[in-house]
Protein backbone atom coordinates (compact mmCIF):
# COMPACT_ATOMS: atom_id res chain seq x y z
CA UNK A 1 0.00 0.00 0.00
CA UNK A 2 1.57 3.34 -1.02
CA UNK A 3 1.81 6.10 1.87
CA UNK A 4 0.43 9.86 1.37
CA UNK A 5 4.37 10.34 0.59
CA UNK A 6 5.09 8.03 -2.26
CA UNK A 7 2.04 8.58 -3.62
CA UNK A 8 3.25 12.72 -3.46
CA UNK A 9 6.53 11.81 -5.32
CA UNK A 10 4.90 9.61 -8.23
CA UNK A 11 3.09 12.35 -9.16
CA UNK A 12 5.93 14.69 -10.25
CA UNK A 13 6.67 12.95 -13.48
CA UNK A 14 3.32 13.24 -14.13
CA UNK A 15 2.98 17.15 -13.39
CA UNK A 16 6.36 17.68 -15.54
CA UNK A 17 5.43 15.90 -18.45
CA UNK A 18 2.57 17.42 -19.09
CA UNK A 19 4.42 21.53 -18.38
CA UNK A 20 6.71 20.33 -21.32
CA UNK A 21 4.13 19.27 -24.01
CA UNK A 22 2.41 22.24 -22.77
CA UNK A 23 5.62 24.68 -23.35
CA UNK A 24 6.39 22.74 -26.55
CA UNK A 25 3.16 24.03 -28.24
CA UNK A 26 4.56 27.36 -28.40
CA UNK A 27 6.42 27.90 -31.04
CA UNK A 28 7.80 29.65 -34.33
CA UNK A 29 5.71 26.60 -36.96
CA UNK A 30 3.63 23.58 -35.37
CA UNK A 31 5.87 21.53 -37.27
CA UNK A 32 9.05 22.25 -36.14
CA UNK A 33 9.82 23.37 -32.16
CA UNK A 34 11.98 26.79 -32.49
CA UNK A 35 11.15 29.41 -29.16
CA UNK A 36 14.35 32.02 -30.24
CA UNK A 37 15.54 34.95 -28.01
CA UNK A 38 13.09 37.94 -28.15
CA UNK A 39 10.36 36.77 -30.42
CA UNK A 40 6.71 36.48 -29.75
CA UNK A 41 6.70 32.93 -29.03
CA UNK A 42 9.43 33.86 -26.39
CA UNK A 43 7.04 36.55 -24.28
CA UNK A 44 4.34 33.79 -24.45
CA UNK A 45 6.19 31.06 -23.06
CA UNK A 46 7.69 33.76 -20.70
CA UNK A 47 4.13 34.74 -19.19
CA UNK A 48 2.94 31.05 -19.24
CA UNK A 49 6.10 30.48 -17.16
CA UNK A 50 5.58 33.59 -15.06
CA UNK A 51 2.05 32.11 -14.17
CA UNK A 52 3.33 28.18 -13.62
CA UNK A 53 5.69 29.97 -11.07
CA UNK A 54 3.35 31.91 -9.12
CA UNK A 55 0.68 29.22 -8.91
CA UNK A 56 3.84 27.09 -7.03
CA UNK A 57 3.26 29.93 -4.20
CA UNK A 58 6.23 31.99 -5.62
CA UNK A 59 6.79 35.84 -6.55
CA UNK A 60 7.66 36.23 -9.95
CA UNK A 61 8.79 38.86 -12.43
CA UNK A 62 10.74 39.33 -15.79
CA UNK A 63 14.09 40.81 -15.46
CA UNK A 64 15.69 43.39 -17.44
CA UNK A 65 16.82 40.80 -20.12
CA UNK A 66 13.97 38.61 -20.20
CA UNK A 67 14.68 35.75 -17.96
CA UNK A 68 11.57 34.31 -15.85
CA UNK A 69 12.23 34.88 -12.33
CA UNK A 70 10.57 33.05 -9.47
CA UNK A 71 11.37 33.37 -5.32
CA UNK A 72 9.90 31.18 -2.84
CA UNK A 73 10.97 33.16 0.63
CA UNK A 74 12.40 31.42 3.09
CA UNK A 75 11.54 30.93 6.98
CA UNK A 76 13.01 34.56 6.93
CA UNK A 77 12.22 36.98 4.41
CA UNK A 78 15.31 38.28 2.22
CA UNK A 79 17.33 35.44 3.36
CA UNK A 80 20.05 34.51 0.40
CA UNK A 81 18.81 31.92 -1.99
CA UNK A 82 19.69 28.41 -3.43
CA UNK A 83 18.97 29.30 -7.10
CA UNK A 84 17.84 26.67 -9.61
CA UNK A 85 17.31 27.02 -13.11
CA UNK A 86 18.07 26.04 -16.95
CA UNK A 87 16.90 27.91 -19.98
CA UNK A 88 13.80 28.28 -22.08
CA UNK A 89 14.66 29.22 -25.47
CA UNK A 90 15.69 26.17 -28.06
CA UNK A 91 17.82 25.76 -31.44
CA UNK A 92 15.58 25.96 -34.41
CA UNK A 93 13.62 22.36 -34.94
CA UNK A 94 14.63 21.41 -31.25
CA UNK A 95 13.63 18.73 -29.10
CA UNK A 96 11.11 20.11 -25.91
CA UNK A 97 13.17 18.69 -23.04
CA UNK A 98 16.74 20.41 -23.53
CA UNK A 99 16.60 23.41 -21.04
CA UNK A 100 12.53 23.48 -19.84
CA UNK A 101 13.09 20.50 -17.87
CA UNK A 102 15.15 21.83 -15.28
CA UNK A 103 12.88 24.93 -15.23
CA UNK A 104 9.54 22.88 -15.11
CA UNK A 105 11.03 20.45 -12.87
CA UNK A 106 12.45 23.36 -10.47
CA UNK A 107 9.00 24.90 -10.69
CA UNK A 108 7.37 21.80 -9.56
CA UNK A 109 9.73 20.47 -6.32
CA UNK A 110 8.62 23.81 -5.00
CA UNK A 111 5.16 24.00 -5.62
CA UNK A 112 5.53 20.63 -3.91
CA UNK A 113 6.88 22.26 -0.50
CA UNK A 114 4.28 24.95 -0.82
CA UNK A 115 1.57 22.67 -0.73
CA UNK A 116 3.19 21.02 2.42
CA UNK A 117 3.18 24.63 3.71
CA UNK A 118 7.25 24.13 3.75
CA UNK A 119 9.43 27.05 3.86
CA UNK A 120 13.27 26.29 4.85
CA UNK A 121 15.89 28.52 6.41
CA UNK A 122 17.39 29.33 3.29
CA UNK A 123 14.94 31.07 -0.01
CA UNK A 124 14.43 29.08 -3.05
CA UNK A 125 14.89 31.12 -6.73
CA UNK A 126 14.63 29.68 -10.25
CA UNK A 127 15.62 31.60 -12.96
CA UNK A 128 14.53 30.38 -16.59
CA UNK A 129 17.36 32.06 -18.67
CA UNK A 130 15.76 33.37 -21.98
CA UNK A 131 19.04 32.81 -24.08
CA UNK A 132 21.48 30.23 -23.64
CA UNK A 133 21.38 28.51 -26.72
CA UNK A 134 22.38 31.82 -28.70
CA UNK A 135 20.81 31.17 -31.75
CA UNK A 136 19.51 34.59 -32.46
CA UNK A 137 22.68 36.75 -32.05
CA UNK A 138 25.20 34.05 -32.74
CA UNK A 139 26.48 34.42 -29.05
CA UNK A 140 25.48 31.55 -26.33
CA UNK A 141 24.30 31.99 -22.42
CA UNK A 142 22.93 35.80 -23.01
CA UNK A 143 20.48 35.10 -20.54
CA UNK A 144 23.24 33.41 -17.85
CA UNK A 145 25.71 36.09 -18.21
CA UNK A 146 23.21 39.54 -17.45
CA UNK A 147 22.71 37.52 -13.92
CA UNK A 148 26.09 37.08 -12.88
CA UNK A 149 27.02 40.38 -14.66
CA UNK A 150 29.32 39.52 -17.04
CA UNK A 151 26.95 40.67 -20.12
CA UNK A 152 29.41 41.72 -23.08
CA UNK A 153 27.14 45.27 -24.36
CA UNK A 154 29.07 44.78 -27.65
CA UNK A 155 26.52 41.69 -28.33
CA UNK A 156 23.20 44.98 -28.42
CA UNK A 157 24.72 45.75 -31.73
CA UNK A 158 24.91 42.36 -33.25
CA UNK A 159 22.01 41.73 -36.11
CA UNK A 160 19.88 38.52 -36.58
CA UNK A 161 19.29 37.04 -39.89
CA UNK A 162 16.52 39.59 -40.56
CA UNK A 163 18.80 42.67 -40.01
CA UNK A 164 17.53 43.73 -36.50
CA UNK A 165 20.32 44.19 -33.80
CA UNK A 166 20.06 43.06 -30.03
CA UNK A 167 19.47 46.50 -29.24
CA UNK A 168 16.17 47.50 -31.56
CA UNK A 169 14.42 43.88 -30.53
CA UNK A 170 15.09 44.26 -26.74
CA UNK A 171 13.03 47.67 -27.39
CA UNK A 172 10.27 45.86 -29.79
CA UNK A 173 10.13 43.70 -26.50
CA UNK A 174 9.79 45.99 -24.16
CA UNK A 175 12.93 46.06 -22.41
CA UNK A 176 15.38 48.76 -22.17
CA UNK A 177 19.11 47.66 -23.51
CA UNK A 178 20.53 50.19 -21.29
CA UNK A 179 19.32 48.59 -17.89
CA UNK A 180 20.60 45.06 -18.74
CA UNK A 181 22.93 45.40 -15.79
CA UNK A 182 19.62 45.59 -13.39
CA UNK A 183 19.42 41.69 -14.05
CA UNK A 184 22.94 40.94 -12.09
CA UNK A 185 23.17 39.62 -9.20
CA UNK A 186 25.90 39.44 -6.20
CA UNK A 187 27.75 36.60 -4.59
CA UNK A 188 26.01 37.42 -1.35
CA UNK A 189 22.91 37.35 -2.57
CA UNK A 190 23.26 32.77 -3.65
CA UNK A 191 24.47 30.06 -1.93
CA UNK A 192 25.00 28.15 -4.55
CA UNK A 193 23.56 27.29 -8.18
CA UNK A 194 22.10 23.93 -9.16
CA UNK A 195 20.63 22.84 -12.54
CA UNK A 196 19.30 19.82 -13.43
CA UNK A 197 19.39 18.97 -17.33
CA UNK A 198 18.36 16.03 -19.81
CA UNK A 199 21.81 14.24 -20.37
CA UNK A 200 22.41 14.90 -24.09
CA UNK A 201 24.50 11.94 -24.86
CA UNK A 202 24.32 8.00 -24.43
CA UNK A 203 26.09 7.06 -21.20
CA UNK A 204 23.37 6.91 -19.00
CA UNK A 205 21.26 5.23 -20.91
CA UNK A 206 24.35 2.68 -21.57
CA UNK A 207 25.27 2.08 -17.74
CA UNK A 208 20.94 1.57 -17.22
CA UNK A 209 20.92 4.96 -14.73
CA UNK A 210 18.02 7.47 -14.50
CA UNK A 211 20.22 10.07 -13.15
CA UNK A 212 24.16 11.13 -12.69
CA UNK A 213 26.20 13.67 -11.03
CA UNK A 214 27.63 15.85 -13.15
CA UNK A 215 31.57 16.76 -12.46
CA UNK A 216 32.26 19.65 -14.42
CA UNK A 217 31.59 21.17 -17.92
CA UNK A 218 33.95 20.69 -20.59
CA UNK A 219 36.16 22.94 -21.69
CA UNK A 220 36.57 23.68 -25.55
CA UNK A 221 38.33 25.32 -28.35
CA UNK A 222 37.31 25.37 -31.74
CA UNK A 223 38.89 25.71 -34.84
CA UNK A 224 38.81 26.68 -38.78
CA UNK A 225 41.02 25.37 -40.63
CA UNK A 226 42.07 25.56 -44.60
CA UNK A 227 44.16 23.75 -46.84
CA UNK A 228 44.82 24.96 -49.66
CA UNK A 229 46.66 23.20 -52.81
CA UNK A 230 46.32 22.99 -56.90
CA UNK A 231 42.96 22.47 -58.81
CA UNK A 232 43.17 20.01 -61.38
CA UNK A 233 41.14 17.69 -63.88
CA UNK A 234 40.87 14.79 -62.71
CA UNK A 235 41.63 12.41 -65.43
CA UNK A 236 45.33 14.36 -66.32
CA UNK A 237 46.91 14.76 -63.37
CA UNK A 238 49.07 11.58 -62.31
CA UNK A 239 48.07 10.60 -58.44
CA UNK A 240 51.93 11.30 -57.55
CA UNK A 241 51.75 14.41 -58.73
CA UNK A 242 48.81 16.16 -56.97
CA UNK A 243 48.31 18.58 -54.59
CA UNK A 244 44.71 17.40 -53.45
CA UNK A 245 43.43 19.24 -50.73
CA UNK A 246 40.18 17.07 -49.74
CA UNK A 247 42.46 13.62 -49.30
CA UNK A 248 44.74 16.15 -47.13
CA UNK A 249 41.60 16.97 -44.96
CA UNK A 250 40.60 13.86 -45.24
CA UNK A 251 44.14 12.44 -43.95
CA UNK A 252 43.80 15.14 -40.54
CA UNK A 253 40.13 14.42 -39.94
CA UNK A 254 41.32 10.75 -39.51
CA UNK A 255 44.77 12.00 -37.40
CA UNK A 256 42.27 14.33 -35.00
CA UNK A 257 39.81 10.76 -34.30
CA UNK A 258 42.57 8.34 -33.85
CA UNK A 259 44.36 10.88 -31.36
CA UNK A 260 40.92 12.03 -29.27
CA UNK A 261 39.84 8.08 -29.65
CA UNK A 262 43.48 6.52 -27.48
CA UNK A 263 43.25 9.58 -25.14
CA UNK A 264 43.11 7.99 -21.61
CA UNK A 265 40.77 10.76 -19.90
CA UNK A 266 37.81 11.83 -22.34
CA UNK A 267 38.98 13.73 -24.69
CA UNK A 268 36.38 14.60 -27.52
CA UNK A 269 36.90 15.95 -30.83
CA UNK A 270 34.67 16.50 -33.83
CA UNK A 271 35.16 17.91 -37.85
CA UNK A 272 31.68 18.88 -38.20
CA UNK A 273 31.52 21.45 -41.21
CA UNK A 274 33.95 20.41 -44.36
CA UNK A 275 33.40 21.98 -47.60
CA UNK A 276 35.52 21.62 -50.73
CA UNK A 277 36.26 23.61 -53.76
CA UNK A 278 35.82 23.62 -56.72
CA UNK A 279 33.07 21.02 -55.89
CA UNK A 280 33.09 19.58 -59.23
CA UNK A 281 33.52 16.09 -60.08
CA UNK A 282 35.66 15.99 -62.37
CA UNK A 283 38.60 18.46 -60.59
CA UNK A 284 41.12 18.07 -57.91
CA UNK A 285 39.89 20.02 -54.56
CA UNK A 286 42.21 23.06 -54.84
CA UNK A 287 40.84 24.12 -51.48
CA UNK A 288 39.08 22.02 -48.71
CA UNK A 289 37.72 24.35 -45.00
CA UNK A 290 36.85 22.29 -42.30
CA UNK A 291 36.45 22.82 -38.44
CA UNK A 292 37.67 21.19 -35.14
CA UNK A 293 35.99 21.43 -32.10
CA UNK A 294 37.93 19.61 -29.11
CA UNK A 295 36.64 19.51 -25.55
CA UNK A 296 37.65 18.37 -21.94
CA UNK A 297 37.20 18.28 -18.52
CA UNK A 298 40.65 19.72 -17.87
CA UNK A 299 41.52 22.77 -19.65
CA UNK A 300 45.57 22.43 -19.41
CA UNK A 301 44.92 18.52 -20.92
CA UNK A 302 42.50 20.44 -23.95
CA UNK A 303 45.32 23.09 -24.52
CA UNK A 304 48.30 20.50 -25.02
CA UNK A 305 45.63 18.14 -26.92
CA UNK A 306 44.82 20.81 -29.44
CA UNK A 307 48.46 22.11 -29.62
CA UNK A 308 49.61 18.25 -30.61
CA UNK A 309 46.40 18.09 -33.38
CA UNK A 310 47.28 21.09 -34.71
CA UNK A 311 51.18 19.58 -35.20
CA UNK A 312 49.64 16.61 -36.62
CA UNK A 313 47.65 18.85 -39.09
CA UNK A 314 50.71 21.17 -40.19
CA UNK A 315 52.88 17.50 -40.57
CA UNK A 316 50.24 16.34 -43.08
CA UNK A 317 50.31 19.76 -45.00
CA UNK A 318 53.98 20.18 -45.22
CA UNK A 319 54.16 16.34 -46.27
CA UNK A 320 51.46 16.81 -48.93
CA UNK A 321 52.73 19.84 -49.88
CA UNK A 322 49.45 21.96 -48.87
CA UNK A 323 49.58 25.39 -47.49
CA UNK A 324 47.53 25.42 -43.90
CA UNK A 325 45.65 28.20 -42.44
CA UNK A 326 44.41 27.80 -38.97
CA UNK A 327 42.02 30.26 -36.81
CA UNK A 328 40.97 29.60 -33.26
CA UNK A 329 37.67 31.01 -33.47
CA UNK A 330 36.05 30.16 -30.00
CA UNK A 331 37.96 29.06 -26.77
CA UNK A 332 35.67 28.06 -23.27
CA UNK A 333 37.28 27.38 -20.01
CA UNK A 334 36.27 24.31 -18.26
CA UNK A 335 34.10 24.38 -15.24
CA UNK A 336 34.34 22.25 -12.47
CA UNK A 337 31.14 21.08 -10.18
CA UNK A 338 31.38 22.14 -6.48
CA UNK A 339 32.28 18.71 -4.48
CA UNK A 340 30.61 19.77 -1.66
CA UNK A 341 27.38 20.18 -3.49
CA UNK A 342 28.27 17.20 -6.40
CA UNK A 343 28.49 15.11 -2.56
CA UNK A 344 24.86 16.65 -1.22
CA UNK A 345 23.76 15.48 -4.84
CA UNK A 346 25.12 12.33 -4.88
CA UNK A 347 23.74 11.68 -0.94
CA UNK A 348 20.44 12.19 -3.07
CA UNK A 349 20.90 10.21 -5.73
CA UNK A 350 21.38 7.36 -3.04
CA UNK A 351 18.86 7.92 -0.79
CA UNK A 352 16.59 7.31 -3.55
CA UNK A 353 17.99 4.06 -3.97
CA UNK A 354 19.91 4.62 -7.63
CA UNK A 355 23.87 4.28 -8.10
CA UNK A 356 25.73 7.17 -7.72
CA UNK A 357 27.73 7.53 -11.25
CA UNK A 358 29.44 11.32 -12.14
CA UNK A 359 30.26 12.16 -15.63
CA UNK A 360 31.26 15.25 -17.46
CA UNK A 361 28.91 17.40 -19.62
CA UNK A 362 30.69 17.73 -22.97
CA UNK A 363 27.60 20.05 -23.88
CA UNK A 364 27.91 23.98 -22.46
CA UNK A 365 24.99 25.04 -19.77
CA UNK A 366 24.12 28.14 -17.72
CA UNK A 367 26.30 27.33 -14.86
CA UNK A 368 29.46 28.22 -17.24
CA UNK A 369 28.32 31.83 -16.63
CA UNK A 370 26.58 31.38 -13.40
CA UNK A 371 30.11 30.31 -11.59
CA UNK A 372 31.40 33.34 -11.56
CA UNK A 373 29.24 34.31 -8.79
CA UNK A 374 28.27 30.83 -7.59
CA UNK A 375 29.38 27.47 -6.94
CA UNK A 376 27.52 25.13 -8.98
CA UNK A 377 26.04 21.71 -9.24
CA UNK A 378 24.06 19.81 -11.79
CA UNK A 379 22.16 16.59 -11.95
CA UNK A 380 21.28 14.61 -15.52
CA UNK A 381 18.64 13.05 -16.27
CA UNK A 382 18.52 10.18 -18.98
CA UNK A 383 17.99 10.96 -22.56
CA UNK A 384 16.63 8.43 -24.69
CA UNK A 385 19.22 7.04 -27.46
CA UNK A 386 21.49 10.10 -26.22
CA UNK A 387 19.43 12.38 -28.47
CA UNK A 388 19.30 16.45 -28.49
CA UNK A 389 19.02 19.13 -30.18
CA UNK A 390 16.27 16.89 -32.63
CA UNK A 391 12.40 16.65 -32.30
CA UNK A 392 13.17 12.93 -31.35
CA UNK A 393 14.95 14.31 -27.98
CA UNK A 394 13.15 12.41 -25.52
CA UNK A 395 13.25 11.74 -21.58
CA UNK A 396 10.58 9.15 -20.32
CA UNK A 397 8.00 10.28 -17.17
CA UNK A 398 9.51 7.53 -14.59
CA UNK A 399 13.01 9.15 -15.31
CA UNK A 400 11.57 12.57 -15.20
CA UNK A 401 10.22 11.48 -11.80
CA UNK A 402 13.07 10.36 -10.65
CA UNK A 403 15.26 13.81 -11.47
CA UNK A 404 12.10 15.53 -9.64
CA UNK A 405 12.65 13.33 -6.58
CA UNK A 406 16.54 13.53 -6.62
CA UNK A 407 16.33 17.44 -6.88
CA UNK A 408 13.41 17.81 -4.21
CA UNK A 409 15.04 15.53 -1.83
CA UNK A 410 18.76 17.87 -2.58
CA UNK A 411 16.62 21.30 -1.92
CA UNK A 412 15.30 19.57 1.78
CA UNK A 413 18.27 18.59 2.75
CA UNK A 414 20.72 21.39 1.55
CA UNK A 415 23.19 21.98 3.79
CA UNK A 416 25.02 25.86 2.92
CA UNK A 417 28.49 25.82 2.88
CA UNK A 418 30.33 26.76 5.87
CA UNK A 419 32.62 29.40 5.60
CA UNK A 420 36.07 28.47 5.16
CA UNK A 421 35.42 24.97 4.27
Amino acid sequence: METAGQTRKSSLGDQIVARINQLAMISETPEHLARIFLTPEHQKAADLILAWMREAGMSAHLDAIGNVCGRYEGERAGAPCLMLGSHYDTVRDAGKWDGPLGVITAIVCVADLNRRGRRLPFAIEIVGFADEEGVRFASTLLGSRAVAGTFDESVLATRDRGGTSMHEAMVGFGLDPDHIGRAARARRELLGYVELHIEQGPVLEERGLPVGVVSAIAGATRLAASLTGMAGHAGTVPMVLRRDALTGAAECIVAIEEFCRTDEVGLVGTVGYITAMPGATNVIPGKVSFTMDIRSQSDTHRKRAVADIVRRVEAIARRRELTLQIDVTHENRSVPCAPWLTSQIADAVAAEGFQVFELPSGAGHDGMAMVDIADIGMIFVRCRGGISHNPAEHVELADADTGARVLLRVIENFRPQQPGS
